[in-house]
């Protein structure tokens, strides 16, 4: 078996047993010195929606608001004719943006090399000084290396990039070594994969013509083995590497290498003060002030939608 195989070659296989639940009750319900939200003091809503009309946010707070995110994510022209309207000094440096935004999209689509490329040739620096966004990259080009099913490079490539670093940094073994278990659970890759069409998407979109055998060996299917692994909590790390949110997490992580270096914030300050709203209100309820029913988790719902939990959001909203 192809997966015996090439388990082998390897010695260890990195990944804590998670359990996704904890996290997600952690985030939706934050524990209180009271023991349960319904046991919370109560709160007078009148006299919170007076204090929260004392609170004076000017306009053009708001609109700086507005176009610090039009920039940062990249609608420079939009955030251009923006601050037009609302009278905001504007200087912005259109092909930068744009330089900005197809390095971020080519590590969305799986092209590191051209990713790192154009980074290095907008600023070494930035990738200079940051040893583990540069170690995150070539795991990333390891990945799709394994994607494309192309073994061979892979190792090779593991063996001459990612595994001196990996000695210099002991802190980069286990990520290492948790990519390196996608060559030895090559089915488990395969399936974990949702950049092609998933077996579900092919089995809607066969043609009705087709009889039932057919669309059965046109459509692959992961075998009982397989189909227990990812029932696995230790396997979930592994999993998630070959999903296209792992590409969206390194881009953001470089897209905010690029912007510290340009001289801004690492991301919108939208989204930071969500993170804030979102830590306040739990750091509130975990000493005992109850806030009203419709206020409670209001910056986690927003934070969830807003932030999409990418990329560890969650845990810096939450304070975990």
């Amino acid at each position: 078996m192809a997966s015996t195989t090439r388990a082998s070659r390897f010695t260890s296989l990195s990944g804590e047993p998670t359990n996704p639940s904890s996290n997600t009750n952690a985030s939706a319900a934050p524990t209180s010195s009271f023991g349960n939200n319904s046991a919370l003091p109560s709160f007078d809503s009148r006299q919170w929606e007076d204090e929260l009309s004392k609170v004076d946010i000017s306009k053009h707070d708001l609109n700086s608001l507005v176009f610090d995110y039009l920039l940062i994510e990249g609608y420079s022209e939009a955030a251009v004719e923006f601050a037009r309207e609302t009278g905001l000094p504007a200087d912005v440096d259109h092909e930068k943006v744009q330089e900005r935004m197809e390095i971020r999209q080519a590590v969305e689509d799986g092209r590191v090399e051209e990713a790192v490329r154009r980074v290095n040739e907008l600023d070494p620096e930035i990738l200079d000084t940051n040893p583990p966004l540069l170690f995150h990259l070539h795991l990333l080009r390891l990945i799709e290396l394994i994607r494309s099913d192309q073994i061979d490079l892979a190792l090779q490539f593991a063996t001459t990039e990612l595994a001196p670093r990996g000695a210099q940094n002991p802190e980069f073994l286990v990520e290492l070594e948790r990519t390196m278990a996608l060559l030895a659970f090559p089915d488990l890759a395969r399936f974990a994969d949702d950049s092609t069409p998933s077996a579900s998407n092919d089995l809607a979109t066969a043609d009705t013509t087709m009889g039932m055998a057919d669309i059965k060996s046109a459509v692959a299917v992961p075998d009982l083995q397989t189909v227990e692994l990812f029932q696995e909590p230790v396997f979930k790390p592994i999993i998630s590497l070959m999903k296209r949110s792992h590409r969206i997490k390194i881009s953001k992580e470089l897209n905010s290498a690029i912007l510290e270096n340009q001289g801004h914030g690492k991301e919108t300050k939208l989204n930071g003060l969500i993170k804030l709203m979102a830590f306040g209100e739990k750091h509130l309820i975990d000493h005992g002030l109850g806030l009203p029913v419709n206020e409670r988790f209001k910056g986690r719902q927003w934070a969830d939608k807003v932030l999409s939990s990418v990329g560890g959001d969650d845990e810096e909203a939450t304070g975990h």
